[in-house]
Formats: structure tokens, sequence, C-alpha cells
């Protein structure tokens, strides 16, 4: 006899305001345990849930060396308060690490392994900079005979650039507006307070600037002019700046599942289901453009057309990342990082796929739109995409 079809619910979710991830930035001075943990803590406090009913935290987390290391899920939850009975694991799909942790945890709580996870992720880039991980190892050496030339994601978005023919005023008018949605919203309800070393609460993100334009950002060079990688890629026209890219970031966001039995059972409401999700390799030399076959791959599962998705959350690693994705499904701008994205909210690695999860619910809930779609590229020519319904 087969057992009744369970179903994933997101009883809650929430982030940080995000910092910039550099020495001075606003989050700066709090250890990223501790930023995870002030999302974890607020998540049992808003729904009343025993912590020592969760059955699993799984983190998203890209940079795993120094304040990072040694599986910053456990240490987070512990420092949350939560009962040493409760498990976590710390995982890396590089950008979609916690859009991959709401997948796992989602197909734990539908084969019945869990009745309630946590999927969260952070990214202190001002205290594990960039590339840290890498620069103690070579991940790249097995590759290089069957891909001779693997550059880094800068040189991905300049032939996402090239290929789709966006000039540099396209990809600075897609960056300026991305600020001017962000700046024109009100996040309060999607943000918790994480306290400073100084006592002060930190709730605005630190990284929107409302006065930026396509003009000022016209002024800015380019980031990753190479005349060795302009040689070898003729077609590039050098149009990626720090204005159109997203920037390095510190901050967290997590989200409590359960199934929808379960939440019934504790008497609690959710706010959106998991409706599908899905996850593609694509080319690891342009790496960038897997949203598109993600996106594919998704709707194709769930006989949803693009115009059946009231809202679009593409993450802005770079300006033609969701231009690219755009035009190949035709999608209502409107409907595209409708709040701003990456650009303007900033790009926590680890943390961002919970992040950008965030954000849809709230704009779901806000607006009366039905189904979201979450899509991102990821290092190393991956993408993870899920379709949540607002309950």
């Amino acid at each position: 006899m087969s057992l009744p079809a369970r179903r994933a619910v997101i009883v809650d979710i929430v982030r940080t305001a995000s910092g910039r991830g550099r020495p001075g930035g606003a989050l700066n001075g709090v250890h990223p345990a501790t930023l995870l943990a002030n999302v974890l803590s607020a998540l049992v406090g808003r729904t009343g849930v025993d912590p020592g009913q969760i059955d699993d935290v799984i983190a998203g987390c890209v940079g795993q060396v120094g304040d990072q290391s040694s599986n910053i899920a456990r240490t987070a939850l512990l420092a949350a308060g939560f009962p040493v009975s409760v498990p976590g694991t710390s995982i890396d799909r590089q950008c979609g690490s916690s859009q991959q942790a709401v997948h796992f945890a989602a197909q734990g709580i539908i084969a019945g392994a869990y009745d309630i996870a946590i999927a969260c992720g952070v990214e202190s880039m001002s205290r594990v900079p960039l590339g840290s991980a890498a620069r103690q190892s070579h991940p790249h050496g097995p590759l290089s005979e069957r891909f001779p030339s693997l550059p880094h994601q800068g040189i991905g978005a300049e032939l996402i650039a090239a290929r789709w023919k966006f000039g540099r005023d396209d990809v600075d008018v897609y960056a300026a507006r991305s600020h001017a949605r962000a700046a024109a919203t009100d996040f309060g309800a999607e943000i918790i307070p994480v306290m400073l070393p100084d006592g002060s609460p930190h709730t605005v993100d630190e990284t929107v600037r409302p006065s930026t334009t396509a003009g000022v950002l016209a002024t800015l060079p380019p980031a990753f002019r190479d005349e060795q990688l302009g040689a070898y890629y003729p077609e590039i026209n050098w149009v990626i700046t720090p204005g159109n890219s997203s920037p390095l970031t510190d901050g967290a966001a997590a989200a409590l599942l359960m199934s929808e039995e379960k939440a019934t059972q504790l008497g609690l409401n959710p706010r959106a289901r998991i409706h599908a999700v899905a996850v593609v390799g694509s080319d690891p030399e342009i790496m960038l453009t897997g949203p598109i076959p993600a996106t594919h791959k998704i709707l194709e599962r769930t006989g949803l057309s693009i115009d059946d998705i009231d809202a679009y959350e593409v993450n802005e690693a770079f300006a033609p990342v969701p231009m690219a994705w755009a035009a190949e499904f035709h999608a209502d701008p409107a409907k595209l990082n409708p709040r701003g994205g990456a650009i303007a909210l900033g790009h926590p690695l680890g943390g961002s796929g919970t992040r950008l999860m965030t954000t849809l619910v709230n704009h779901l809930e806000e607006t009366g739109g039905r189904y979201g779609l979450q899509t991102m590229c990821e290092g190393g020519g991956l993408a993870n995409a899920t379709i949540i319904e607002r309950l």
C-alpha cells in the first residue's frame, strides 16, 4: 500500500540586512556563526517551535575556512541555544548553496525522513574573503585536460554580454534599476535585527545606493579587462564593472520548513509551499547560463508556463545573467527581481539562496501573487530552480 504524498511548506523565513563584505562594513565585527545564529533564533522565536523538534539544520556556506570552518551549521545552532540533540550540516553548491539547502530540506520532508527542518545560509565575505578556500588548494587541476580554459566568473559574465549583444549602456541601465527598485521597497517585514559590537541594531541593507544612476555607473572602468584573455575571447567588449555586478556582502537567511501535517498539528499557518525543485549542470567555461536550462526543466516538470509565474527572482551575480534569462523566456521585466536584486541588495554567496527566497515570499504576500520562481547561477556551471506557491 502506498503512503499518502507529503508536501513541504515554508512556515517562516527571515534574513539579516546586508553588510558590505569588506573591513569596515557594518557586519564585519560580527562572527558569521553569530549571524547565522541570529536568524535561527528568530525562526523559533517567531513561530514558537520547540527547537528540540527540529530534525536537521542544513546551512549553505561557500568559504568553509577560517571563521566559517568546522561545520558552521552545527556551530551556529549551538550558539543559538538549540539542544545538543539537534544535528546540522554545511553544504556547498557555490552561490546556490542555501537554495540547495531548501531543496534538501523539502526533499527530506517529502520522503518522510524529516518532519521539521531549517534551511539556511551565511557568508561573511569581510572576514572570509572571496576565494579563500580555493587559495588553499588547486580545485581545477584535474580538469585542465578536458577544459583547458576555465576562466573566472567575471569572464563568464563578459561572454554572456557579448553573445547576447548587451552593450555597456544596457547593463548599466539594468543595474541602476536594481538599486532604484530596492530603494523604493520597505524590507522591514523580512529583516531581523543583528546587534553590532557597539550595541546598535543593524536593520538596513548597507549595499543599496539610492542615488545610483546609469550615468554614474557609466564612469566606472571595466573590472576584468585582460589583454591575454581578450586575445583568447575576441568577442568580449569589457562591459562588466563593480557597478553592474553584485558587491561582496555579509549576511545570513533561514527558512523553517515542515510537512503540512506537522504544521497543522502545531497550529501554524504556512506562508508558502514548495511546488517544485530542479538542479542542472551547464557549460563550466561560460558558467553563468545555468538558470536558463534550470528554468526550462522546472517549467516542463510542472506544466507551468512563464506567464503563470507572478514573480521571478533571478540572482544578479552580474547584470547580463538575469538579462539573458529574461531574453530567453520573453519574461515580463516588471516581474523580474521586482524589489531589486543582488546588484543592490548584495550577494552573500552561501546565504543568497535563502535571501532571495525570503524576498520572494514577502513579495508574493504583499502583491497577492500565487507562484514565484527562483533561480541562480553557480560556480562551475550549475544552477538551481525552485517554484513556490503562496498559501
